[in-house]
């Protein structure tokens, strides 16, 4: 295999942290889309690949595959300067993506998921609504960091931001308001502002 092969799910900010990462390295890759709402992912082919049924997943060279969207950002950026090699500076980014898959990607991309992708916002209403205060918190806790801080670790752009803003960025679609986290919406501009970034919705592979 010539290049890395990304399985995918075009719509999941999941998915597209490494899409995103990916673009910005330069690193070529074929992008194979799994429609997660037909059920592709739980098909015993896939289920060979990756037995937890879901995307991303990478394909790191023939029959190895890699699963975790933020275990994948880890191995794609090592030896890049979107992963610090001071021993603190690693572990602070590690901190920051143990914190959006812990308490912000449950309740930030979830209402997105039910609002925008499945368009069942009644149905989940209650579920959406349980959802909001431990968002809103989440969110906070990055507003009031970047009050102060331009990125979320040393002062440079790294894939703590990438895990962090895949999710943020579209979070009206799942109902949040950000307009009252001035911050955010500064960071979110930087983060649109780097080289090769791409949005959600590009389907690039080289």
């Amino acid at each position: 295999m010539e290049t890395l092969r990304l399985y995918d799910f075009l719509p999941s900010g999941n998915g597209y942290k490494i899409r995103l990462l990916l673009s910005q390295i330069g690193m070529p890759f074929e992008r194979v889309e799994v429609n997660i709402l037909q059920g592709e992912t739980r098909t015993p082919e896939f289920l060979s690949k990756n037995p937890v049924g879901k995307i991303p997943l990478l394909e790191v060279e023939p029959g190895k595959y890699l699963a975790e969207s933020n275990a994948i950002l880890i191995y794609l950026s090592e030896g890049t300067e979107f992963l610090p090699y001071d021993r603190f500076l690693r572990a602070q980014v590690m901190q920051w993506l143990f914190f959006e898959q812990n308490r912000h990607e449950p309740f930030i991309a979830t209402p997105r998921f039910w609002i925008s992708i499945l368009g069942k916002a009644d149905e989940y209403k209650e579920a959406i609504e349980q959802k909001r205060e431990p968002g809103y918190a989440a969110l906070n806790l990055m507003e009031n960091h970047l009050k102060t801080c331009n990125f979320f670790v040393g002062e440079r752009y790294t894939i703590a931001d990438i895990a962090l803003f895949a999710y943020t960025h579209v979070a009206d679609e799942g109902g949040y308001d950000l307009m009252q986290f001035p911050a955010i919406q500064a960071w979110i501009d930087r983060v649109k502002a780097q080289s090769r970034y791409i949005t959600i919705k590009e389907e690039i592979q080289y």
